[in-house]
């Protein structure tokens, strides 16, 4: 058994709950571009597979308004826009992968295509597209003048983002045959106009029609993530996805997450391992188990409740400050035409009746993060190893802690060479991002992935 390893993180001066006052936070450099080139490096250094960027357009706002904590504690606030670093840090690694969310509302399926060819093109194949409908929809609508969710919009909206995933995919794939790209120059052919054909698509939500401009790349198509585990977000990776990324928070759910996955995949006609099921893992390492749990309880308090309620209203649309504390999850009257975050609240529902003070303080602990492990190196690396046995995951996604760059050099120079010397880390991945995610297979999406129909030689 192997194990993939990568890093989540967001271009902002935190990463979840506000962390960045701590002395090993990043609120004085989480907008200089050499914080992120160290961290690329570090990553690189250790072996990682990918370092995955989450965005989102949007913040927290409560019924239209941004809450003075969003501002002044800086949740999800300010923010950069990760893609536009990715060229840089590349240049800074040699097999690094890097993920980066792009949403499929708010965006069009060609500049997006485009944006993403040029990247795997820069990149040497490393990039992925984590592939997301909305995030902080209310917000983001408001800001793109987009029309307000209506009732169903949780569906629908994946609805259109199967046509816009589809729509990318032929402009990738279909476009160019894989020898249309010459550079003759003595004949003065750059590319064979016999080889380069228009992509026509019209669909319910989306069209478009004409020659992709960005010759075929490394891997045509970006490794494809979604992290929507919703059910019809479970039902929309089936059919798109190569690796899904789930917030796992026991080895049951877990469990019961990954075989939903691969039930689906199979159901859509693909095989159960087509698609790598990857879980946030946030770790606290030290030499000794008193350190790191002391640095635990040290994160821990700095978390505030307020906080936590805006940040639920953020990713949710739901505003639990107005709610009596004894109120059942259940009995909580959604905005109209459902929640934005489903996914989130569903993680909650599923835990049975539970009521408003026991979600805020949940979320205020774990908020959006996936597996809590904390311990020395030896306690670290034997309980990944026992998570991933027990539940069929690929790998984890390490979440930051304080912010700064201390969870993850601690985690490369104390875990990594445990995990190393027991075998569960690839002595020598495949160049592209495609090749480390799934090894043995090659640079292309695997001729089982829907999508392989599209190819241009098909």
């Amino acid at each position: 058994m192997e194990m993939l390893l990568g890093a989540f993180e967001m271009v902002n001066p935190n990463n979840g709950m506000p962390t960045w006052t701590h002395p090993d936070g990043r609120g004085d450099d989480w907008d200089d571009l050499s914080h992120w080139t160290k961290l690329a490096k570090t990553l690189d250094a250790a072996g990682f597979d990918f370092l995955f960027f989450a965005d989102t357009y949007g913040y927290p706002t409560l019924e239209g308004r941004v809450p003075d904590e969003t501002i002044a504690h800086g949740i999800q606030f300010p923010a950069l826009d990760p893609m536009l670093m990715i060229a840089a840090l590349a240049a800074q690694t040699t097999s690094l992968g890097f993920v980066v969310t792009s949403p499929t509302v708010a965006e069009r399926p060609y500049g997006t295509a485009r944006r993403f060819a040029t990247l795997d093109r820069l990149t040497g194949g490393r990039i992925g597209w984590n592939i997301v409908t909305g995030s902080s929809q209310a917000t983001t609508d408001a800001l793109f003048g987009l029309e307000s969710a209506a009732p169903g919009a949780h569906d629908s909206r994946y609805d259109a983002a199967d046509e816009f995933v589809e729509l990318c995919l032929r402009f990738w794939e279909q476009s160019w045959e894989d020898d249309a790209e010459v550079r003759d120059r003595a004949r003065n052919v750059y590319a064979d106009p016999t080889k380069v054909r228009p992509v026509s698509f019209d669909g319910v939500h989306h069209r478009g029609h004409g020659v992709f401009a960005v010759p075929p790349t490394p891997q045509r198509t970006p490794v494809l993530f979604q992290a929507g585990t919703s059910d019809r977000g479970r039902a929309f990776a089936a059919r798109n996805a190569e690796a899904v990324f789930i917030q796992g928070q026991s080895i049951p759910q877990a469990a019961k997450v990954v075989a939903d996955v691969r039930a689906r995949a199979v159901a859509a006609g693909r095989p159960a391992d087509d698609i790598a099921v990857i879980s946030g893992a946030t770790i606290i390492v030290a030499p000794t188990s008193e350190e790191a749990h002391a640095r635990r309880a040290e994160l821990d308090a700095l978390y505030a409740l307020d906080d936590a309620a805006v940040m639920f209203a953020g990713f949710t649309g739901v505003d639990l400050t107005r709610e009596d504390p004894d109120t059942l999850l259940e009995d909580v009257v959604l905005p109209a035409g459902g929640a934005q975050g489903q996914t989130l609240l569903d993680r909650y529902r599923a835990q049975g009746s539970v009521r408003v003070r026991d979600v805020l303080d949940g979320f205020r602990g774990r908020g959006i993060r996936g597996f809590l492990v904390t311990g020395s190196p030896v306690e670290v690396a034997d309980e990944l190893e026992t998570i991933a046995r027990e539940t069929g995951l690929a790998g984890f996604m390490l979440e930051p802690t304080f912010g700064g760059l201390g969870c993850f050099t601690d985690f490369c120079e104390l875990v990594v060479p445990i995990l190393r010397e027991r075998g569960l880390l690839a002595d020598a991945p495949g160049p592209t991002l495609r090749e480390r995610m799934h090894p043995g297979g090659g640079p292309r999406l695997a001729s089982t992935h829907p999508a392989a129909a599209l190819r241009a030689h098909a």
